[in-house]
């Protein structure tokens, strides 16, 4: 049993417990900071205790995933709020290279943050500010980048001068000086994979698009890993919440000299070209960073695969997931639902492959015909992996770890628990339940969408009650022998956009 030490990026269950339940039922045992180490959404984590925890468990650790945003930080969001200096962030950055004095086997994968920049005003995530000059922040980035470009038009201009009119010095030179001092942490995490204190390091963009302050960051990124001369070591691609699989992935398939190749089928024909929501760039692009940033590397030809990757993509530009159900060719007519569906029945009963599918239709949530399908097909067992969550990035990440996992160690009992916590969580939540306990419970609640009644509260009971209706009415089918159970909901920031779920697979066939 080989011993991995897992910094997660902060307390949610996408980041502290996805990982640890991928392992699960492996040769490979994580182990995880306890949660009391951890921060709470704005309050950051213990990082003296944090840094103090990794020293020790060093000592007989064969791998270290390690998130840079909480060992200098406290977490994501302490990563926007924090009033380090740079000079502070050298100075815990250095520690890292304290890993290898204590166990130089030690095999140490990092990741960290580019600071993203919503274009909305809201606090939920961000400094207080944000609440009032978010879009302005946003937008002022934006102009500016595409005015060093060349291509800002008059329109625009004349928007850059209004906001440098009324946006507050002081608010102005917060959020600059904050980005600066991450963009030098950065810059410097690249230097200790040069350096050699970091084996491979993934710098994902969080909530990213093609022009504006986290663009320009992430180009600056790219000059300096281009400088280091790392661009073999050090991955920059879409993506956030899913790099704790991922890098997992890539572990276990380098303690196992695994390299998977994958090949990778599309839902439609121009959904390879569609820049998802939330990204800057077009899916295809994202798609060999995941795989290759888990350890594997496409394959164009199906046979010679160790494994399929299918993604149920849009046909056009993609919608978000309450949004479906309404007639929209790029979801009607430009992709084709079914071939994919028979694809993957096809590789997993006559070619006997492993076979994923990243449900990437709708960004946050999962798409809930494809659900039915997978069902009618007694499918939902039988896949590698799946996901359906959040942004593309995320989803990819997730399932494309999942399948590597499955690749060596088959269809196991945690597997199984893994994809029905997917399907309740991605379909039952993301697409279904999130939208409708907001739209019909809260109102007259006295609670909104970022705040209810804690994480155990009467809501939370009440988004139980309905994952279970849920699991009913769309993933139960007669004939399959496997029932999905809730064994607990919560609800981790006590808010409404995400939920966290322990469910597993019961056996109807032996009864377990």
């Amino acid at each position: 049993m080989k011993k991995i030490i897992y910094i997660p990026l902060d307390e949610r269950p996408c980041n502290y417990e996805f990982p640890a339940l991928l392992a699960a039922g492996t040769d490979y045992h994580v182990v995880r900071p306890d949660m009391s180490m951890m921060g709470l959404k704005k309050r950051p984590g213990d990082i003296e205790q944090l840094w103090a925890w990794l020293f020790e468990q060093a000592r007989d650790a064969d791998g270290a995933i390690v998130s840079l945003d909480t060992l200098l930080y406290g977490g994501i969001i302490p990563s926007r709020l924090h009033e380090m200096t740079a000079e502070q962030c050298a100075e815990q950055l250095e520690k890292l290279r304290q890993l290898k004095r204590i166990n130089p086997a030690l095999h140490v994968f990092a990741y960290q943050l580019i600071m993203r920049c919503p274009r909305y005003s809201s606090s939920d995530e961000e400094p207080d500010y944000y609440e009032n000059w978010g879009r302005e922040i946003f937008r002022r980035g934006y102009v500016r980048h595409r005015l060093e470009l060349g291509i800002a038009t008059e329109e625009e201009q004349n928007e850059l001068q209004q906001i440098e009119d009324v946006l507050p010095e002081s608010i102005r030179q917060d959020y600059t000086e904050r980005r600066a001092v991450n963009l030098t942490a950065n810059k410097r995490a690249i230097e200790l994979v040069q350096d050699g204190a970091v084996d491979f390091m993934i710098i994902p963009q969080d909530d990213s698009a093609p022009y504006g302050l986290t663009a320009v960051d992430q180009q600056h990124v790219r000059e300096h890993v281009k400088k280091c001369q790392q661009q073999l070591s050090v991955y920059m691609y879409p993506g956030a919440d899913e790099v704790g699989c991922t890098l997992l992935a890539r572990m276990i398939n380098h303690f196992e000299r695994r390299k998977p190749r994958v090949h990778v089928h599309f839902a439609s024909v121009q959904g390879p070209l569609v820049i998802p929501l939330y990204e800057d760039r077009v899916l295809y692009e994202s798609v060999k960073y995941q795989i290759m940033a888990a350890g594997g590397l496409m394959s164009p030809s199906l046979a010679e695969a160790d494994m399929a990757l299918c993604v149920n993509t849009p046909g056009e530009s993609m919608m978000e997931s309450n949004d479906q159900g309404q007639h929209y060719l790029g979801y009607q007519v430009y992709r084709n639902l079914v071939e994919l569906i028979e694809v993957a029945d096809d590789i997993v009963h006559r070619l006997d492959k492993p076979c994923v599918i990243a449900d990437i239709a709708y960004a946050n949530g999962a798409d809930l015909e494809l659900l039915q399908l997978l069902r009618d097909k007694k499918l939902l067992f039988e896949l590698a992996g799946y996901a359906g969550w959040n942004t593309s990035g995320n989803t990819l990440g997730t399932c494309i770890a999942q399948g590597m996992v499955y690749a060596v160690y088959g269809n196991t009992p945690q597997h199984r628990d893994f994809l029905s916590l997917r399907y309740v969580e991605d379909g039952g939540y993301c697409a279904h339940v999130r939208r409708d306990v907001s739209d019909r419970v809260l109102p007259g609640t006295g609670y909104n969408y970022f705040s209810i009644d804690g994480q155990r509260g009467k809501i939370a009971e009440r988004v139980k009650a309905e994952l279970t209706r849920f699991i009913e009415q769309h993933l139960h089918h007669p004939e399959n022998n496997y029932e999905i159970v809730i064994d607990d909901c919560y609800m981790p920031w006590s808010r409404m956009f995400e939920v966290g779920l322990k469910t597993h697979v019961r056996d109807t066939k032996q009864g377990q």
